[in-house]
């Protein structure tokens, strides 16, 4: 246990994984536990008066050996989620939340934090004390004694029930895996596909073609398969997951966090998390919602219909039960974006098999997002050989301040094959938070879920894949370019509808005719990318928006349905003696409201079942963060091409000369970007901070003339 109560020795206090045994961890968690809990009592019941040094500071420099443990725990449950490491979550979340309930609820403490003087304006103590004070008072801190005890007993059970979630669908994810076993059901999957479909069979000692689940409702492969009965069962498998074992869970934690809200004195539980957004309201959301839906909804039926008609002229008979609401054969859920796809290699001229070859992992990753990162900010990625991740195929990158120099940034693991171990999606973690005050550089790891090649050959992307890669090591740039005294304040510390800029701002790069040419290389012949293939790409970026904006959309309307409950209407239906059929009404009700219906044959993102992002992570009443965050990043991206920095969206030609801009400002513009930005983590004023980069305050129409949904 000792490599956890101290720092690790390996640079920049990477863990040691080969030493780590998982049976500690639980005693270790407890040990930290003791531990901080007499650190946050010898800071509230310190005789002397509170100083900035003794309290404030104080705090920051306490629980680094909890920090330690959880950030190996909680890496760990998304990414190598073994049963012994779900187990171990399982019996520490509770105890977590009842440890930071008894600390925001700790009177002398809170009377400690309020004691201190305010601090100079713009700094960052004076951000660090607006944070302690925020904290403190969403924990409960102004409460009753009757109250605190209600909001202790509240947060453990929310603990339990939202980690039981996230492993119920992980296991449930799993077994829904669907097995194809006739030939014909994976016509028009590439041979690529196949082996790699296979191999997963042959890993669960089955025959044939297994396809995991991925976390949204519609599945990748639904856009090649051929057979409309293997559609259908992987789109039935896909929207019925978890069906039947995660809603009564999913009600309580909808109860609870409602009960959670009103002792607080919201109305609920998403003005709760609006209030602590950069949005600062849930009517300033909805009023963004309310702008983007109309105009995606409308374009969605327009790309439904031509989907219908494609279907119509190749001579295929609609699904059955595909009516629509006219009584008119129909597309289905399953069969749309296959149609669909259809129509846009038609349209686009896309051969999508060949296309993937021009981007071939190693090469996006490095000749892609890492030059790209050298060019704006001047750093430097280079793996360490010498260093080992936590699970094979983890690899572990050194970060500097330039190819010559000496100056260490911090660490990133990547870790981008799929595995049964792994919950679906894409994302960022730290395993060690930047601090000046703590002496601490960031160590951060990368996250995705790639199909792994067989063996000798390269993983080969989908641009849907390309983008991810330019969107998680954005959040990874914000972590490691992190330059703030206090933890608290560090890298993605910030709120959701903030966090989210930086990395979509750095996708932006990975369509950048300069960086384009740089990475993309056919993998066979080592040609760039023709012109006529980017005007392609570009073209593809912005198709089929209406579908994909309105299924987002619609996720985010289901998740403000649940979460606008009041604790009386949420008691109501978590009382249900049918949770499943409670929560499909639910569902069904949420999104005819909304409006978001196209035809029967649109599904949100993701079903309330399956929402990992609201009911086990931390997204709840907080998933309409990713369009706020692109209104900005769609409008701030055009500070870059306004300095010269990028061409946008008249870069069309990768060999175009327009692509050869100035590295000098390039470098000025990322520079900007760096120390407005990703350098300040929370310690500014992120209304200021976009104002300061962009020049002017944001405007939703740019996102609308991206996703072409601009009306008129």
């Amino acid at each position: 246990m000792d490599y956890l109560q101290n720092a690790s020795e390996l640079p920049y206090e990477l863990p040691d994984f080969a030493a780590i045994d998982l049976a500690e961890l639980v005693p270790a968690f407890r040990t930290a536990l003791v531990d901080h809990a007499a650190q946050i009592a010898a800071i509230a019941n310190n005789p002397e008066a509170p100083t900035w040094e003794n309290t404030a500071e104080a705090w920051e420099e306490s629980g680094q050996m909890l920090q330690r443990v959880l950030a190996i725990v909680f890496n760990y449950t998304g990414a190598n989620a073994t049963d012994q490491v779900r187990e171990i979550e399982a019996t520490i979340s509770p105890e977590l939340a009842r440890h930071f309930s008894e600390i925001w609820l700790n009177r002398k403490l809170w009377e400690r934090i309020c004691d201190l003087p305010e601090q100079p304006e713009g700094s960052e103590e004076e951000a660090l004390l607006r944070e302690l004070k925020k904290s403190f008072i969403r924990g409960g801190a102004e409460l009753d004694d009757a109250q605190r005890e209600s909001l202790r007993d509240i947060d453990a059970q929310l603990a339990e029930l939202t980690t039981a979630f996230g492993a119920q669908l992980q296991t449930a994810t799993e077994d829904a895996a669907v097995l194809l076993t006739d030939e014909a059901e994976v016509a028009g999957l590439s041979a690529a596909d196949k082996e790699y479909f296979a191999k997963a069979a042959n890993e669960r000692g089955e025959e044939g073609w297994l396809i995991r689940l991925g976390l949204p409702s519609i599945q990748p492969v639904l856009e090649s398969l051929e057979n409309p009965a293997a559609r259908a069962k992987v789109h039935e498998a896909s929207l019925n997951r978890a069906a039947g074992s995660n809603e009564a869970t999913l009600l309580q934690i909808v109860r609870l966090r409602a009960q959670r809200a009103e002792l607080l004195g919201f109305a609920n539980h998403a003005e709760f998390v609006a209030a602590a957004e950069t949005a600062g309201s849930l009517a300033a959301v909805e009023d963004l919602l309310n702008q983007v839906t109309p105009a995606a909804v409308a374009n969605a039926h327009g790309e439904y219909k031509r989907a219908l008609d494609k279907m119509a002229v190749s001579g295929t008979e609609p699904s059955a039960g595909t009516e629509s609401a006219a009584g008119t054969a129909g597309l289905s859920g399953a069969d749309w974006p296959y149609w669909d796809a259809q129509l846009r290699a038609e349209e686009l001229d896309v051969d999508e098999a060949e296309l993937k070859k021009y981007f071939p992992l190693e090469q996006v990753m490095v000749d892609g997002a890492f030059f790209a990162a050298k060019r704006l900010y001047g750093i430097d990625v280079r793996e360490r050989t010498d260093l080992a991740g936590y699970a094979p195929g983890v690899r572990v990158w050194e970060v500097t301040e330039g190819e010559e120099s000496p100056v260490g940034i911090g660490l990133l693991l990547t870790d981008m094959y799929a595995r049964p171990t792994k919950r679906g999606g894409a994302w960022m973690n730290s395993f060690v938070e930047q601090s000046n005050l703590l002496g601490k550089a960031p160590v951060v790891v990368n996250v995705m879920n790639i199909a792994e090649p067989a063996e000798g050959e390269q993983a080969l992307l989908t641009l849907d894949e390309v983008q991810t890669v330019f969107h998680e090591f954005g959040h990874a740039l914000h972590g490691l370019l992190s330059d703030v005294r206090y933890p608290t304040l560090s890298g993605t510390n910030v709120p959701r509808d903030f966090v989210e800029f930086p990395s979509q701002i750095n996708e932006n790069w990975a369509l950048e005719p300069a960086v384009l040419r740089n990475y993309a290389r056919h993998v066979e012949t080592g040609e760039v990318i023709s012109g006529e293939f980017v005007d392609a790409i570009r073209a593809q970026a912005k198709w089929g928006q209406g579908l994909a904006t309105t299924e987002f959309l619609a996720a985010c309307w289901l998740d403000l349905a649940w979460h606008k409950l009041s604790a009386a209407e949420a008691e109501q239906l978590a009382a249900t003696d049918d949770a499943a059929a409670q929560v499909e009404s639910f569902e069904a009700e949420a999104l005819e409201r909304a409006g978001v219906d196209v035809n029967g044959a649109l599904a949100p993102r993701y079903r309330s079942a399956y929402f990992n992002h609201i009911f086990a992570g931390g997204y709840s009443a907080d998933y309409w963060s990713y369009l706020w965050a692109e209104v900005l990043d769609a409008d701030g991206f055009q500070a870059f091409v306004d300095t010269g920095a990028a061409v946008g969206e008249s870069g069309t030609d990768s060999n175009d000369a327009t692509a050869d801009l100035d590295d000098d400002d390039v470098r000025f513009a990322g520079e900007r970007f760096r120390r407005i930005i990703l350098s300040r983590g929370a310690s500014i004023d992120f209304e200021d901070a976009f104002w300061m980069f962009r020049g002017q305050q944001r405007s939703v129409q740019p996102l609308l003339d991206r996703r072409g949904l601009s009306q008129g």
